[in-house]
């Protein structure tokens, strides 16, 4: 498994954008383990997926699209995985005009049975 650490990251990223891209914070959240902890730059730290969902669900009500992961680097074993990436998404400035921003972020996947990643830790900037 541990073999295609990197092919397994970039589904992850794919689904997690998939589902923030469609606003659906129920699928982000079940992206987390139940465990998993959010801890975004200037927010408190989220834990459990239904606090990650709400994290998110404001981030959507405040007009955020176009999110993109795009993969730096990942590695990991048959039980722990990470990956770093850059991302970004188009905001609203001042005047409600699209404006976009981005920054860096790493991840902390858990591999579940079937093999699937689910994530226990995350930050970006």
């Amino acid at each position: 498994m541990a073999a295609d650490a990197k092919g397994d990251v970039e589904k992850a990223y794919a689904a997690w954008d998939a589902a923030f891209n469609k606003h659906d914070e129920k699928a982000i959240g079940a992206s987390y383990v139940a465990t998993a902890k959010l801890m975004p730059p200037t927010h408190q730290v989220a834990s459990a997926p239904a606090e990650i969902e709400k994290f998110f669900a404001g981030l959507f009500a405040s007009g955020v699209t176009d999110h993109k992961l795009e993969m730096i680097d990942a590695g990991g074993d048959d039980k722990v995985v990470f990956g770093a990436a850059k991302w970004s998404a188009t905001g609203k400035d001042k005047e409600g005009k699209p404006s976009p921003f981005s920054g860096l972020a790493t991840h902390v996947f858990e591999r579940q049975a079937d093999g699937s990643l689910k994530l226990r830790l995350q930050t970006f900037n």
